[in-house]
């Protein structure tokens, strides 16, 4: 074969589907995330608190176990939208914790190695790279929130009466789309956090003062100018609000489903426009 006839050729063999390629984001960011220890450390110690959820409903089902007592105590091992209130704010915890470990290196090392002109090279867009790193984060997340809290539930379904699924049927459904909100807005937070802080240690403290420094902030707002809008910059008390009207509980004083809503939209919104501006191909150096 002549030398110029060994040129630049453009490849012609089989091509894998677009799904399928980018879904080797997610997997290597899983890869990277269940090597560290801590993480995995984590994930353990969340599962303390299911397991003892599991433990009361198995005693709140066998009444051989409590029977001689009065009236009262039964009323408190009821399980009902107030015991699945406290599981999710106990479990949202958790995946604060294991999003500020774990968040940081999702895109930081991207930015760092100069990487995102290679991927966009590619028929990637900013969105489908932005809902792959998600990816990979959403199911961490999700292992501490509603997995578990599904579980639970076909537990009490399976041990209580068949009148007990058909009335509190709306707990599922609440705590699914609850949690899926609340898992969205945290994996928001920790991307754009990785995005525009290079340092892990940093970025991970950015997580944990979005969640707890700006509820404090709101509460002192409250309670400094006798108002009731400092809420609206309290991610944990909006989400709360969402919950409470999602599991048919007493929404929060002060705070109504239509407002908790707008403030997390708001959240989700700036925190969307912060990473569109993070994740550009090129970064021009002035």
């Amino acid at each position: 074969m002549a030398v110029y006839k060994r040129g630049y050729q453009r490849y012609e063999g089989p091509r894998a589907p677009h799904l399928e390629r980018l879904l080797v984001l997610p997997r290597q960011a899983w890869r990277r995330l269940s090597e560290q220890r801590i993480v995995t450390a984590l994930l353990a110690l969340s599962c303390i608190w299911p397991l003892l959820c599991a433990l009361f409903i198995y005693i709140a089902n066998h009444t051989e176990l409590w029977g001689g007592l009065d009236g009262d105590f039964s009323k408190m091992l009821a399980i009902d939208g107030a015991f699945m209130l406290t599981f999710m704010k106990v479990q949202s915890v958790f995946s604060v914790l294991l999003a500020a470990l774990a968040g940081p290196g999702l895109v930081s090392p991207d930015l760092g190695n100069q990487g995102l002109a290679l991927y966009f090279s590619r028929p990637i867009s900013r969105l489908e790279y932005v809902l792959a790193k998600m990816a990979a984060l959403v199911w961490l997340l999700s292992l501490v929130t509603w997995v578990p809290g599904i579980v639970l539930l076909l537990m009490q379904a399976a041990m209580a009466d068949t009148s007990w699924a058909l009335a509190n049927w709306r707990l599922g459904a609440g705590l699914v789309l609850g949690f899926w909100l609340w898992v969205a807005l945290v994996a928001l937070v920790a991307l754009a956090s990785s995005a525009w802080v290079r340092w892990r240690l940093i970025a991970g403290a950015v997580v944990l003062g979005f969640f707890f420094v700006l509820s404090g902030v709101g509460v002192l707002v409250n309670a400094i100018f006798r108002v009731e809008w400092g809420d609206l910059i309290n991610p944990l008390r909006a989400a709360y609000g969402v919950w409470c009207a999602l599991m048919g509980a007493e929404m929060p004083a002060g705070l109504s489903l239509a407002t908790a809503l707008a403030s997390l939209a708001l959240m989700g919104a700036l925190l969307s426009l912060a990473l569109e501006r993070r994740l550009r191909p090129v970064e021009v150096v002035r």
